[in-house]
């Protein structure tokens, strides 16, 4: 508010001629609130630069041209087309006795002084009093004002262009690495590798555009570094310990689905963490594609089972997901399904989305190098992390899953006129939801110390679909089959077929039984057997209803990229 007053203060007593006074009270003000011509001049000119609908006054240039009269947005142009002379002048860039062919718009080329159309547009407004009027007093008597054009680059655009085009001329370095023979790790040794160092290479850019051009073709040297393999034999002699080990079953997928698993963790198998290194599912078995490798199998998408190049391939991050509980990894992201899975219990899934942005990540928090290995036999997908043991023998841990909500699906009833009265078929069948939470629980010398939440997992509930034939020849009784099904409610459907189709067998049951029950249910739950009340609760009509068939629940389907 006093830099306000002053300002203003300061304008009107020099307007009137009167100047004492205005100095007076100046040093008045405080030394904590002071301001100085330049901090006013500065904060001015921020104020217009981003209103590129200001007008600048007439009299004022840009490198030469006239830009009076223009907008921002206009004399910006102005400003574009001048350095667009610059587009086509080729550079070399070279590096590790490689070269890189640029242009001047490839290593953008523009002003250093990138503020000086917010100057030109601010012109004759900021600066001390003197210099003020001194700027409009000549601008009004023709003196005009040119605002030189001095030449740089736009560092942030050149860092993304030659952080792309490095790697034509990189020779990264091979880690030395192990692999997995006969049961045994073979060593085998690492190279080292020439990289662009890109902030350095950026600066050299810079400072010969501003400093040395002679704006023409040119060559430029960029900087590298000689990187060297990382690890050392007797390093990754350290890893011989078994850390932790799971399994999945696949034995009833289809090929498609079978050949996707396995085409997942073989991605996977061999890879080494040093300590910190983090370590993204997604971004080791991606894309989805059948170049890659993947076959069309079943898939979650929005909540539907679709068929998608992948399909079957969370089960892999599952399992691996299992094999690093156990050897207490870090966890940096992990994401359940939308819809519950069968080959894991709740809350010991890991879903991989890739257009979803679901990934699994994790971390090597051991002070020594890890190796993952997987594999698969054909029925089931196997993944072993070795590294060196760090616990006592005494210590273990066990994760527990705990099921904290039921949430079983509604059932649509669909009257079909060509299936005999009574038949029952389910045509879709659904997933009953869940909410479960995943315990890790520690033991020293047998005894628990610990028991901590590892994660929360909610899962949706989808509707099943189920047609009930209406087909008689009798039309009353179809009539009043169609009537039954009408209603939508499984007590009036299933004494209709007991009464109109009576013997008929079907295998589909009328009432849902989740496959999970709510771990601890409250002592005032209204089921004696623990899970939450069915949304469907009507007896079955009589004997001749069978066991259900299985549902999609009983089937491996899991979230793919597609979801």
């Amino acid at each position: 508010m006093k830099k306000q007053f002053l300002s203003i203060f300061l304008s009107l007593t020099f307007t009137a001629g009167i100047l004492t006074p205005a100095t007076v009270y100046a040093q008045e003000v405080s030394e904590e609130t002071a301001v100085s011509e330049e901090e006013l001049a500065n904060e001015e000119a921020e104020t217009v630069s981003d209103d590129d609908t200001r007008v600048i006054p007439d009299g004022v240039s840009i490198g030469g041209t006239s830009v009076g009269g223009m907008t921002v947005a206009d004399a910006k142009s102005v400003v574009n087309d001048y350095f667009a002379n610059y587009d086509d002048v080729k550079f070399t860039l070279s590096a590790n006795g490689q070269e890189i062919a640029a242009t001047g718009k490839d290593i953008c080329i523009g002003a250093k002084n990138s503020d000086v159309v917010s100057k030109a547009a601010a012109y004759g407004t900021y600066g001390n009093l003197a210099e003020r009027f001194k700027a409009n007093k000549d601008l009004e008597e023709g003196r005009g004002k040119n605002f030189e054009l001095t030449l740089g680059v736009d560092r942030n655009a050149l860092t993304t262009y030659l952080s792309s085009a490095a790697s034509k001329v990189n020779d990264e370095a091979s880690d030395d690495y192990l692999t997995r023979e006969n049961g045994e790790f073979v060593f085998h040794e690492g190279t080292a590798g020439v990289v662009v160092q890109i902030d350095e290479s950026v600066a050299i850019i810079a400072d010969y555009i501003e400093n040395n051009w002679n704006k023409e073709d040119a060559s430029i040297e960029l900087a590298t570094v000689v990187k060297e393999p990382r690890g050392s034999k007797e390093e990754l002699a350290e890893i011989k310990d078994l850390l932790g080990s799971f399994n999945t079953d696949y034995s009833s997928s289809s090929t498609a689905r079978k050949n996707n698993v396995a085409n997942g963790v073989g991605f996977i198998n061999g890879t080494i963490l040093y300590p910190g290194d983090e370590f993204s599912v997604l971004n080791t078995i991606t894309p989805f594609s059948a170049e890659n490798g993947y076959m069309l199998a079943g898939s979650y998408e929005n909540g539907t089972t679709v068929q998608t190049y992948g399909g079957g391939i969370c089960q892999v991050s599952t399992t691996l997901y299992g094999a690093v509980r156990e050897a207490e990894l870090g966890i940096v992201t992990r994401s359940c399904h939308s819809m519950i899975v069968t080959y894991v219990p709740p809350s010991q899934d890991a879903a991989i989305a890739e257009s979803g942005g679901k990934d699994f990540q994790i971390k090597n928090n051991k002070n020594y190098p890890i190796y993952i290995e997987g594999y698969c036999d054909g029925s089931k997908a196997y993944f072993n992390i070795y590294g060196k043991e760090e616990d006592d023998p005494s210590h273990s841990v066990k994760y527990e899953t705990e099921i904290t909500g039921v949430n079983i699906q509604n059932t649509q009833w669909v009257a079909d006129p060509n299936v005999p009265l009574g038949k029952m078929t389910t045509t879709v069948s659904g997933h009953t939801g869940y909410t479960a939470k995943l315990w890790k629980i520690v033991y020293e010398n047998g005894e628990e110390v610990s028991r901590e939440v590892y994660n929360n997992s909610k899962y949706n509930p989808s509707n099943r679909m189920v047609t009930v034939g209406i087909a008689s020849a009798d039309p009353n009784l179809s009539y009043a089959m169609l009537q039954a099904v009408n209603t939508q409610d499984v007590t009036t459907i299933a004494n209709a077929i007991a009464t109109y189709a009576p013997g008929v067998a079907n295998s589909t049951p009328f009432v849902i039984t989740p496959k999970y029950k709510i771990t601890n249910p409250p002592e005032d739950a209204t089921s004696a057997d623990g899970q939450a009340p069915a949304q469907e609760a009507a007896p079955a009509p009589d004997a001749t209803t069978q066991q259900a068939a299985p549902a999609l629940d009983a089937a491996p389907a899991v979230e793919t990229p597609a979801n």
